[in-house]
């Protein structure tokens, strides 16, 4: 049986702090009683994994404000040419960690150790629990390489309590009858998982989290009503944003922010487009190597052994 490296770029590796800025607010958002503080703005990097052009926010940094996520990736967005090699990430191991990946544009193909093989579209969320161990591959799918398109959204790895870590792997593919709506003048939200207001994803985690994906109306403002005790971030997909304080939020930056308040604040003079995620910080070690996020160094150790030996499947019947 012949084992793989492990895929290039797969090392955590952060991203940069951003210069803070200021805008002219018209939305009059300042810092009062109950707002959440921002406690960093991040500026995200562009790096590949395999064949896939990412745009990266976070990786293992900054787990005091982002846990229980752990990664936070944007796929492309990439043309494909009708006719073109999908891009591809070679078949791959991962352990104790859930990566999640969300479409905005497009098709994927994915194919895993536990014989899930399937073609993921726009809209749809998938949940790839690797609990004790998995293997699994992916890449643009058939859809685009038949006829052409965009390629476009996020992989963003949602970290397993200690618990969780060595259950046995799960896959499950969620679509929109899953996932609940708002829509008024000021924006639209698709609840991914959580709750907002009165909608609730019907998703069910291992702990509690919140994923939403928010379409900002011209002169739009969103306030998102959150548990102080939990973590919360946003990240502008397209377009400035106004936060607390006048701070701006500019595309492909990431606002971590401070707990202890319970509500976000969002305005935008132009649209925007943007995620808002957190959840319960789960407050545990986390040692990670590459695809493996455990809660020890012998656990990481004994990932490789069960890697290296085959308990996690062949890579070679995955590509």
């Amino acid at each position: 049986m012949k084992r793989r490296k492990f895929i290039k770029g797969s090392a955590i590796v952060g991203a940069t702090i951003a210069a803070p800025g200021t805008i002219s607010g018209l939305s009059g958002l300042i810092s009062t009683s109950g707002q959440r503080r921002i406690y960093r703005i991040l500026n995200s990097s562009r790096t590949k994994v395999g064949t896939l052009p990412i745009i990266r926010a976070f990786a293992g940094d900054h787990l005091d404000y982002v846990s229980p996520f752990v990664l936070f990736d944007e796929f492309g967005p990439v043309e494909i040419k009708q006719g073109a090699d999908p891009l591809r990430v070679d078949a791959h191991p991962h352990a104790g960690v859930i990566p999640t990946t969300y479409f905005l544009e497009g098709t994927g193909h994915h194919k895993d150790s536990l014989k899930y093989d399937f073609q993921i579209g726009k809209g749809d969320f998938m949940l790839f629990s690797s609990g004790r161990g998995a293997i699994h591959m992916e890449e643009s799918g058939k859809l685009l390489q038949e006829k052409g398109g965009n390629y476009h959204g996020f992989q963003i790895w949602l970290n397993m309590p200690a618990k969780y870590k060595h259950i046995a792997p799960t896959t499950h593919v969620h679509k929109d009858d899953k996932m609940d709506f708002i829509s008024n003048e000021n924006y639209s939200a698709k609840i991914i998982l959580g709750e907002l207001l009165d909608a609730k994803s019907k998703i069910e985690l291992l702990s509690p989290a919140f994923y939403f994906h928010i379409q900002m109306a011209e002169n739009g403002r969103i306030d998102i009503p959150t548990n102080p005790q939990h973590n919360a971030f946003v990240y502008s997909i397209s377009g400035d944003l106004e936060l607390v304080d006048q701070q701006k939020l500019k595309t492909n930056q990431i606002a971590l922010y401070q707990r202890g308040e319970p509500n976000i604040s969002i305005y935008s003079k132009e649209g925007a487009e943007i995620l808002v995620l957190g959840g319960q910080p789960l407050n545990e070690p986390v040692y990670s190597y590459g695809p493996f996020v455990m809660n020890s160094e012998e656990e990481i150790h004994q990932c490789i052994a069960d890697y290296q030996s085959g308990k996690m499947g062949n890579p070679d019947e995955v590509n």
